[in-house]
């Protein structure tokens, strides 16, 4: 799948204007640090940019802020979208990545040795 130019540069955006729960799932995801699996960040799947994605499992990790509130329509199209494209999604609030960081590295870890 063609990745748009349009979409590269949004996703460097993206990249340059990481939320702080973002840059901290990040220092763990990144350089192979959790138990060896690679992740990328702002990554264009189809139309969509995720914020992070194990590509080998074919896992998505979704770091989501308060605007999730209002589109969770557009949300579960995403959702289904990348489903039919063979990737598990996974969703943490913001405030659950704050407050329960171990928790959620290790629903990321159980779910990367799960597939």
């Amino acid at each position: 799948m063609q990745v748009e130019p349009q979409q590269k540069q949004r996703a460097r955006e993206l990249r340059r204007k990481a939320t702080e729960r973002e840059k901290e799932l990040w220092h763990y995801l990144r350089d192979r640090r959790l138990q060896g699996y690679k992740f990328n960040r702002q990554f264009p799947i189809g139309p969509y940019i995720v914020d992070f994605v194990c590509r080998d499992k074919r896992l998505v990790v979704e770091a989501d802020g308060s605007q999730h509130n209002s589109q969770k329509s557009y949300d579960e199209k995403r959702t289904c979208f990348l489903e039919k494209m063979g990737y598990k999604v996974l969703r943490f609030e913001n405030a659950d990545i704050f407050q329960h960081l171990a928790k959620t590295l290790k629903t990321i870890l159980m779910m990367l040795e799960k597939g």
